[in-house]
């Protein structure tokens, strides 16, 4: 083989090694592109946010069951994956102070609202759906629509409460109330059961329920005497 064919095989194999070296570099290309495709596959099947702002929504639920409702819903929220429309279940309860007959003094929480739930959610279909199909849930309290065949109850628009309903109501949480358990008002009859004046009768004619007290008219030496006396010391008469 003379010098002019070594040459001319030489050039023909560096060519070779570019078109291969070209062909790899296209390749790789590939590759990236498709890497670049799984990453927007991924992306798009990313859940969209939810716009939108949370409200409050009174839900009516069967007699006594508002507690196992909550507990179920919120078990329903992880389920069927809806966290991100319905925030928060609430039973708004007040702290009632009761009096008992002797005078004993007990905290006892007490629900607000009865057969009612509170539920700060976004609402859509799917967020409906999941309050609307709870166990012992009968409807939201809302705005009820006219049906346009038939003379059944037509469907019940949700509506958020107010921001001013909102306030009153967990207000109403913080504040504490007094309540006793034995009636007591003023004009009522009582008859004294300890102390000095046992046995004496006379007229409710001031109450105290923050104090336990009340003061009552009792006949002394044929006068009408005013005297405190505490609820435990008295008895309804009549």
């Amino acid at each position: 083989m003379n010098i002019t064919e070594e040459s001319e095989n030489f050039e023909a194999e560096i060519e070779d090694t570019e078109e291969t070296e070209e062909i790899d570099e296209n390749e790789e290309i590939d590759e990236d592109e498709e890497i670049d495709e799984d990453e927007n596959e991924e992306i798009d099947q990313t859940k969209p946010k939810v716009k939108g702002k949370a409200r409050w929504y009174a839900v009516q639920v069967a007699s006594g069951c508002e507690k196992r409702v909550k507990k179920n819903l919120e078990q329903r929220i992880h389920t069927l994956d809806v966290a991100d429309r319905i925030v928060q279940v609430d039973i708004p309860e007040a702290q009632i102070l009761k009096i008992r007959k002797d005078g004993s003094k007990h905290h006892n929480p007490e629900k607000i609202f009865p057969g009612y739930v509170l539920v700060q959610m976004i609402m859509d279909e799917e967020a409906w759906q999941a309050v609307k199909n709870t166990p012992h849930v009968i409807n939201f309290v809302g705005a009820q629509e006219k049906r346009s065949v038939g003379r059944g109850r037509g469907h019940v628009k949700p509506m958020p409460l107010s921001p001013a309903e909102v306030e009153r109501i967990f207000r109403q949480t913080q504040e504490e109330e007094v309540a006793v358990k034995f009636n007591i008002q003023v004009g009522d009859r009582i008859m004294v059961l300890s102390g000095p004046f046992k046995d004496f009768h006379g007229e409710v004619n001031e109450v105290s329920y923050e104090k336990s007290t009340l003061k009552a008219l009792l006949s002394i030496f044929g006068r009408d005497t005013p005297v405190e006396l505490e609820f435990h010391q008295v008895e309804k008469q009549g």
